[in-house]
Parts: C-alpha cells; sequence; structure tokens
C-alpha cells in the first residue's frame, strides 16, 4: 500500500509485490502494473524534462499516445530507450532512468531555456544559425548535435535474437475492446481464420478500465470470457503484446510483437520480439478513440492527464494522481470520470465545464462549474491548483491533479496509410477514415461510434458483413445487455483564451498556441508548413495527442473550418519499432545469404583469395608461393591472360531466359541498339537504358532459337534488371507474349581467356571451334567430351580471344578441372576479379564504376549503339533532351600517368595543369583506376568535359582525400589493341 494506491479495487495482483526502480530509488508495484501506474502508486509524478524548455513534466495518458513520459529501461546492451512508461510492463528487477536532464530530473540546468523562451520561439534555428557563417561548422553544429535526441542507445552488440514471421488469415482484427471482441467472436463461430492483435499485454482494450455493468456483471469479466471462447477456437490466433505498425499493398499488414519485453531474465532460446508479416484477406480496425487533452495556461504540470488516463489508472491499476482533482471537461465524459472517482473515494476539487447549456449533473456531493475555464495552473514540479475564469470571475481552486477532457479523436491512423485523407465530421468534431474498399474497415469508436452499445453492434455488424462476401454462413452475436451510459458528445474546445501562461499543443516538442500563430504570421500555416516550422507532431507520439488540436487552432486562426486545413501525412510506422525487430536474423554473418558461385571449390582448391562482391563470396586473386602481396598475383594473372590463358569464374553475372513469339520485340523495346534481326546462334553486346536516357545496364543478348533469348546482365544489377523486364511486361507492353525466368543459379559459367584458348577449349569440346565453324559472337550449344551439353558464347571482357562456357550448376567444378588439366601445357593460369579488373580497364571496357546512373551511351563512348531507326526503345524521348547532348558533357577517356610510380585512384578529380581545386575548375572524375603491367604504368578510366577533343592533353589527377596528385595524359580510353586483332584471332 502507497499514498497513492487505492485500497481496493484494479485488476492488478496485489498478491504479487514487483521490486523496481527509478532514477536510481527502489519502489514496488504489483503484478498487472505498467511502469506508469507504478509510479503514480508511488507519487513519482514528475518524469521528464521537455525537448525543448526542459520544463517539468508527467504522466499525461494511459496508452501508446504518451508524450512525456518516455524513459530508458535496462541497462548495459539491453538499455532501450524512449520507451513509454504507460506501456511498459512492469516486472521484477526493472531498472529505469528518466531522461533529457542533467544533472537529475528535479534540478536540470537544461531549464534555464524555459527562462529563455522568449528568444526560443517556433522557427527560431532557423533564424538564428545563419551568421556568422565560420561558427556553424566549430559552435552551432556541435551544440545542435548534442542537444538532439532524447535517450541515449546502446552501444555494445545486442546480446539478443529478434526473427519473423508470415501470418494468414481470413479476417485481421485490430484491437480486442467491445468492437473488436464482437467482430472476432462473430467471424470466429462462422469458421473464418481470425487473428486479433492487440498491443496492450491484457486482451480486452476499453473494458478493462469500464465501469458499466454488461449482463449484470463487471466489463471486465465479459471481456475474460469471450477471450477465453477464443482462445478455445482452433481457427483463430491471438496475440497479445502485438502492435499493428503498418498497412501496406496486398492488405499485408506489419506487426512487432514484444515476446520477452516484460522481464529480466531472457530466453536465450526465444526471441525478444517478432515482426509479423500478417497476410489478411479482410481487416477490421477496431483501435477506439483517443481523448484530446485541453490546451490552457500552464496545461503541461505534473499531475494533469486526460480524463480517460485518471479513470483507467484508478478503475484497472486502482492508483490515482492525487489526493483532490480537479475535472476539467468540455463534454459528458469528464462527469463519467468524476463519478470514477467519487466511487473510489476520491475528492473532486471541482468539475469545471466548458459549456454554459450543459445537462448533465455532477456526482453528488461534486461542485458544478458551468461555463467555466481553466485558464492557468500553479505549482512548480506538479500542480497545486487552478485559475479558474467564470464570465471574468477568476477563482483559485486547490487540487493536487487535474483531470481534463476535450473530445475524442477515432484512431484511424492504419486506414490512412495508404494515402487515403481523413474525412472531417462535423456532427463528431472529429476526423474519420475514408472508405478505403473491403479490405480494411473501421469499426466501433475508430468509426465514430462512441457508446458501448453502438461499439458491440458495429463490430459484429462489419464482420458479418466480411463473413457473407467470403459466402460462409453467419454466426449470430447477441450483444450484452448494458448499464447506464453516457452521451459522448462534447463541444470542441481547442484552446482557452485568456491563458495567463504558456498553453501547450505538443508536450513533448514545446509547441504551444503561440508558436502556431507565428506560424501563421509568417506564412506558414499551411498544416504540413507548421508541423516542420513548429515541430508540432514531429516528437516520438507523431501528433497523436496534439494534432487535432493544432488543426482546430489553425483553422481558428486563419478563420476556416477543420476541414479546410486537413491533417498532415499518416506513413508507418504507428508507433516505434526497434531496428532489432527489423533486422530479425539477419545480422552479423547472418546479415544476407552468403552466396557462393558453383565454381567455388574449384576456385578454393586453386587458392583462391576471396571477397565479398556485392551478394556474392568471389575469388579475387589466386597467389603463388614466392608472392609477396596481392599486386603481384594480380600482375602475374594478367599478363598470363595476354601470353597465354587464363580461366575465371563468371557464375555471378544475372542470366535470364526469355521465350514467346514476341519474345525479338520485347528485347528490340528493352535494348537501346537493334535486337529484333539478331540471327539464332549469335550473341549481342546489349544497352539497357532507364526512362530518363541514363544507361541502366549493360550485358549481352544470344538468341539461341527462333523464340529463345539468353541475357546477361551485370553481377550487381541481376534482380534489378528482372524486375525491369516484370514491369515491362506486365505493366508497359502487357498485350506482348513473352515469359521470361531468370537462371542465373542454374549455370555455371567461366571464361576462357587469351591466345591459347581455343586449343584449350578444344581439348574438352567435341564441336568444331575453328574461327569458320565458331566465329566471335557465336553462342549456341555444344556437347563436351563425356556427352554432356553445354552453352559456349565467343564474347570477350578482356579484349583477348575468349569464350565463356556455361554447364549446369552441378557440373562446374568438374568442367573447370577437366578445362585446368587440359590448359596445363598451354601455360593456363586461374584468374580473378581483381586481374579481370585490369584486363577490361586496359580495353576500355565499362562497367558500373563507369555506368553510375548519370551517364548517356554518347557519355560512354557507346552513341553508336542507340537505334535511331528504331520506333521506340525505354529511354527514347528522353534521350533527346539538351541537357543529354550538350558539347561539353563529361565524356569516357582514358587517363595515362606520365610518371610510372604516381598512383591513381577513382574518385580523384581532373583539373587543367595549374588550375586551382575548385568546383568552378572541377573537369571530371575518375572511374577505374589499376596498374597494367601489359603498359607498365598506371592506367585509369574517367569522364572528362568534351574528353573526346582532348586526347594528347596533360591533366592534374587531384586527390585530396588521399593526398595524391599525379599528371596524367588524356587519351583513347582502349589502351591494348585498339584494333581487335587478338579479340577476332
Amino acid at each position: 500500500m502507497t499514498a497513492y494506491r487505492l485500497a481496493t479495487g484494479g485488476l492488478v495482483d496485489r498478491s504479487h509485490a514487483v521490486r523496481f526502480s527509478f532514477d536510481g530509488a527502489a519502489f514496488t508495484g504489483h503484478a498487472g502494473d505498467t511502469l506508469a501506474s507504478a509510479l503514480i502508486a508511488n507519487d513519482r509524478l514528475l518524469v521528464a524534462r521537455s525537448f525543448k524548455y526542459h520544463r517539468p513534466r508527467g504522466i499525461v495518458t494511459a496508452g501508446p499516445s504518451e508524450p512525456n513520459a518516455l524513459v530508458t529501461i535496462g541497462t548495459g546492451e539491453r538499455r532501450d530507450p524512449n520507451t513509454k512508461a504507460t506501456v511498459a510492463e512492469l516486472y521484477d528487477g526493472l531498472e529505469a532512468v528518466s531522461q533529457n536532464r542533467w544533472p537529475s530530473l528535479a534540478y536540470d540546468i537544461g531549464a534555464v531555456n524555459d527562462l529563455m523562451s522568449r528568444f526560443l520561439s517556433a522557427g527560431f534555428y532557423y533564424k538564428t544559425f545563419m551568421w556568422p557563417a565560420a561558427f556553424w561548422e566549430k559552435v552551432y553544429e556541435p551544440l545542435i548535435r548534442r542537444a538532439a535526441g532524447l535517450g541515449r542507445t546502446s552501444l555494445p552488440r545486442d546480446p539478443d535474437s529478434y526473427e519473423k514471421s508470415w501470418a494468414h488469415c481470413d479476417l485481421l482484427v485490430v484491437g480486442s475492446g467491445p468492437a473488436g471482441l464482437a467482430a472476432a467472436l462473430t467471424a470466429a463461430r462462422s469458421g473464418l481464420r481470425v487473428l486479433l492483435a492487440e498491443q496492450d499485454f491484457v486482451l480486452g482494450g476499453a473494458l478493462l478500465a469500464e465501469t458499466t455493468k454488461l449482463d449484470g456483471e463487471a466489463s471486465y469479466v465479459f471481456a475474460r470470457r469471450a477471450i477465453d471462447e477464443l482462445q478455445n477456437h482452433a481457427n483463430v490466433t491471438l496475440l497479445p503484446r502485438t502492435t499493428v505498425f503498418g498497412w501496406y499493398d496486398d492488405n499485408v499488414f506489419g506487426a512487432v510483437e514484444r515476446v520477452q519485453k516484460h522481464g529480466v531474465t531472457i530466453d536465450p532460446g526465444k526471441p525478444v520480439e517478432r515482426l509479423w508479416r500478417i497476410v489478411a484477406k479482410h481487416a477490421i480496425l477496431a483501435t477506439g478513440a483517443e481523448e484530446r487533452p485541453l490546451v490552457f495556461g500552464g496545461n503541461d504540470r505534473p499531475g494533469i492527464l486526460t480524463a480517460s488516463a485518471v479513470s483507467t489508472y484508478a478503475n484497472r491499476f486502482g492508483v490515482v494522481a492525487g489526493k483532490s482533482v480537479a475535472v476539467f471537461t468540455n463534454g459528458a465524459s469528464g462527469y463519467r470520470t468524476a463519478q470514477d472517482l467519487v466511487a473510489h473515494g476520491i475528492e473532486v476539487a471541482a468539475l469545471i465545464d466548458s459549456r454554459a447549456d450543459a445537462a448533465e449533473s455532477a456526482p453528488a456531493g461534486v461542485r458544478l462549474v458551468r461555463g467555466g475555464s481553466v485558464v492557468d495552473t500553479k505549482g512548480r514540479q506538479r500542480v497545486r491548483a487552478v485559475v479558474t475564469d467564470r464570465g471574468g470571475f477568476e477563482e483559485l481552486i486547490a487540487c493536487d491533479a487535474v483531470a481534463m477532457s476535450g473530445g475524442w479523436s477515432p484512431v484511424i491512423h492504419l486506414a490512412c496509410q495508404r494515402g487515403g485523407k481523413p474525412v472531417w465530421s462535423e456532427a463528431l468534431q472529429a476526423f474519420l477514415a475514408l472508405e478505403v474498399g473491403a479490405g480494411l474497415v473501421t469499426a466501433g469508436a475508430a468509426a465514430g461510434h462512441y457508446r458501448l452499445s453502438e461499439c458491440f453492434e458495429d463490430g459484429a455488424r462489419k464482420a458479418s458483413a466480411i463473413v457473407e462476401s467470403l459466402g460462409r454462413p453467419v454466426a449470430g452475436f447477441e450483444r450484452p445487455s448494458i448499464g447506464e451510459e453516457i452521451d459522448p458528445s462534447f463541444t470542441a474546445l481547442w484552446h482557452v483564451p485568456g491563458a495567463k501562461s504558456k498553453a501547450f499543443v505538443d508536450f513533448q516538442n514545446d509547441v504551444h498556441t503561440k508558436d502556431l500563430g507565428l506560424a501563421v504570421r509568417e506564412g506558414f500555416g499551411h498544416v504540413e508548413h507548421a508541423k516542420r516550422y513548429t515541430t508540432g507532431g514531429m516528437a516520438t507520439d507523431q501528433g497523436k495527442l496534439g494534432n487535432i488540436n493544432a488543426i482546430g487552432i489553425l483553422a481558428t486562426m486563419r478563420g476556416v473550418s477543420p476541414a479546410d486545413v486537413g491533417t498532415t501525412t499518416f506513413r508507418p510506422f504507428y508507433t516505434p519499432v526497434s531496428f532489432g525487430a527489423l533486422a530479425g536474423t539477419s545480422v552479423g554473418e547472418h546479415n544476407m545469404p552468403t552466396r557462393r558461385s558453383p565454381l567455388h571449390g574449384w576456385a578454393a582448391r586453386n587458392g583462391a583469395v576471396f571477397i565479398d562482391a556485392g551478394l556474392w563470396y568471389r575469388s579475387s586473386w589466386f597467389p603463388k608461393v614466392g608472392e609477396k602481396n596481392w599486386r603481384e598475383s594480380v600482375d602475374r594473372e594478367v599478363r598470363n591472360v595476354r601470353e597465354n590463358a587464363g580461366l575465371c569464374d563468371v557464375s555471378t553475372l544475372g542470366k535470364i531466359e526469355v521465350f514467346g513469339p514476341d519474345a525479338a520485340e520485347f528485347l528490340n523495346r528493352l535494348y537501346c541498339n537493334p535486337v529484333l534481326k539478331l540471327p539464332v546462334g549469335k550473341a549481342r553486346y546489349g544497352l539497357m537504358l532507364r526512362e530518363d536516357g541514363m544507361v541502366y545496364d549493360d550485358g549481352t543478348v544470344s538468341r539461341l532459337a527462333e523464340e529463345h533469348f539468353l541475357v546477361t546482365t551485370t553481377t550487381a544489377l541481376a534482380g534489378g534488371v528482372l524486375s525491369h523486364i516484370e514491369f515491362a511486361a506486365q505493366v508497359l507492353w502487357p498485350e506482348l507474349r513473352v515469359r521470361f525466368l531468370s537462371v542465373s543459379d542454374q549455370w555455371a559459367q567461366m571464361s576462357i581467356a587469351g591466345p591459347k584458348a581455343r586449343a584449350i577449349l578444344q581439348a574438352v569440346v567435341e564441336d568444331d571451334l575453328s574461327p569458320a565453324a565458331f566465329p566471335f559472337l557465336a553462342a549456341r550449344e555444344v556437347r563436351l567430351k563425356g556427352n554432356l551439353k553445354a552453352r559456349l558464347f565467343r564474347i570477350s571482357f578482356s579484349g583477348e580471344l575468349a569464350y565463356e562456357l556455361a554447364v549446369p550448376a552441378g557440373y562446374g567444378e568438374a568442367v573447370a578441372d577437366a578445362l585446368m588439366r587440359a590448359g596445363q601445357p598451354h601455360g593456363l593460369c586461374a584468374y580473378g576479379v581483381e586481374a579481370l579488373n585490369v584486363l577490361r580497364i586496359e580495353k576500355g571496357h565499362v562497367t558500373h564504376a563507369e555506368l553510375d546512373g548519370r551517364v548517356t551511351p554518347d557519355d560512354a563512348g557507346l552513341g553508336r549503339m542507340m537505334g535511331s531507326a528504331k520506333p521506340d526503345f525505354i529511354g527514347k524521348r528522353l534521350s533527346t533532351r539538351f541537357g543529354l547532348t550538350a558539347a561539353d558533357r563529361a565524356q569516357l577517356v582514358g587517363l595515362r600517368a606520365l610518371e610510372a610510380d604516381k598512383d591513381m585512384r577513382a574518385g580523384a578529380h581532373l583539373l587543367k595543369d595549374g588550375a586551382k581545386p575548385s568546383t568552378l575548375n572541377d573537369q571530371g572524375w575518375v572511374s577505374s583506376a589499376c596498374f597494367s603491367p601489359t603498359l607498365g604504368s598506371h592506367i585509369a578510366l574517367g569522364f572528362l568535359k568534351s574528353g573526346r577533343e582532348r586526347y594528347g592533353e596533360k591533366i592534374l589527377v587531384w586527390d585530396q582525400l588521399r593526398g595524391v596528385e599525379a599528371m596524367a595524359e588524356v587519351c583513347d580510353p582502349v589502351f591494348v589493341d585498339p584494333e581487335n586483332r587478338k579479340l577476332m584471332a
């Protein structure tokens, strides 16, 4: 028993004491408490400091919309900042600390900001930190970064595990209050697969704090019976401690379940949180309504709560925020709170109703002040009195808590996350969700039905309609008999005029009515502008509590209706979701799947050094005994390919098979160069553009049969190109008869390059590989010795005589081993992606280092590939824009260092000799660079303004980041065999 724990009542387990600490002080609560209710029971109303002014703040709500009571729970690597005390389940050993204060919560140095508040009005940061400019980097930015944020995260690695799960159901019910239970029972009895998600740790929603009798018994008894029935249905899944945070395409919902967030001892065999992806045929949003605070002077002092929160703490948790409570209301809900307090033996200092014509009667013995308003409050770290005004007469009423009721706002966030804007209801003085189709409907208080009877009936009615739409017979739901119900109507009161001190709209970010007025005067009256200018609604509660009041105040100031002001945009997440839940098991070495090529074993046996390359684990180089560093290995591999031959694993290239009568036409539109008349048995280099005319990807197109093509892509964009193809087939040209399939993992593919490549390959291939029989760009099926069918392509990325051989993945290592044996007399060596990169730079071939999304075909020296005679292809129209054809665009060039020992690196800038480094003098950049053992010097590919006109010019390669400068000669990007004699041998 504590001073503010009621002697009886509530649903907590009074036989089970729970020990916890707050800011180092030890306290005791009970099983079934939240941290907030336990703090109130121990008379700890001061729990936080506001963000900007560091004003004392207390608990305001009893749910997830809480703006103030943000604490850090846990220690060490299990420290969770910005946890709402109002939803944190109390457990034995819980350690919580307050945030955003120093040196202590009671004595916070940051409170000096409150004394300087006249200089810290809305938008002050836009006006203050402009001058002097030199102060920004050394003074302003460090101070702002130190002040930003609230809690402090844990730097050590999270020791706990998380997981992701899929769920499928006929009906998802979000919320377990009266409407949610009625809907779930109706659907479950009708045989539907039902999933009921509730963010609270106890199912029942508002029924857990309701005092109205149902069937002559307490409302929570009815709730327990309903939950018991649902648990006994095999077709029902109940998910307590689960918040549905997002609604996505195809009626997929995101939800996070707190599996082990309510205990100090963690079972390592279970996740602490589970991310659910729920695929629902239908969903009912039964999330209830949120009570609005009232905006009056001094409305932010600790001890001032919403009336529904006061009732919830008293009825569900058996605690009260004060011994003498003033109730300030604009509707009947405040009267219900006064009744609850009187029933628990708590003094109601006064019931202040802003409506002069209110018809309700106050509970016996409670003073009723009709037509009155609270204009100010007294007290420092908790409220001690309220100042009321009635017809110009002011009165000081002593109290130690205030219950404020400003009306109700349906919780419709999920229903508005996919673009549907809420609709203003004049009758309800609230925003309701737009009808968004059969996939998601609102029910109960979320649909504006506030009476208990209406909630039960609406939930059952909405569920019955869904059951019928699925062709099932509807099982009946009999609404329980309901005791006395209150009229939930209210008269909107957006703010109380005549406030003696700041009247806050957004408690966490310290946004008050004068800030909104300033925003309107300075031209930021649009609701989205006002949000960003004042930071109202940008706090961790994302405006759940204060945004409707802000909209009403803006409407009053602008002389329009709230319907004209509208709401800000609703987006996921409804409440914060941890990074751990989003990552799931994809952490550390499991961050992404380790993809090994079909030739991984072959490469490992030959001594490869592996690196992560995109999604793949690739062989980088193959060191030999005596080689001291990677450069020696790479140089040897490059020389060997140029002089003899080399074998390289290229299995990671994207490979997509395209079939159908219209396959040729489809690919002709997809690529900018002609494909339509490509002969069977031939391959062609293909260049793919984006809609804006920039190069998207390059690769090859091989025609294996009249209606059968094989497309290769770069390793990096294998998935992206497949998505691009799917979009083109489904959206752009659905009339074309074409099918496609990714076969990237089905084939092991190896490149055999070098002057002796033909002789080596002929030793394992039955078919004739002579130049006449298998010319450059030939592509067809061949038979290997041993009767294995394979695909062979005479294409080259190295500039040498080269082939790419593809065999079924399971045969890859055996074929590579056979080639190595056949190539031993010819000096065949294995080479990796580092040597491959050097070979392609020497030959002037581009990769995504060059095709970085800013490059047109002409920029890359591939302008001749643009099919000007083609009627259309993706990117054709926008590729002719003036900006993309300007004469001074950066063009691909080669760069050869004038001094052999001078290094050049990718990312370096290009400057005219003698020019001062500046943005104005920047001439281009280096995209790829290497040491060429063939030429004996450092070379690079880069982009230079009007580069093709500047061959022979001396240019400065400037790399301030690495402290390197080198003079280079601009040259043709093809350094080796520009006549292609080797390629065509």
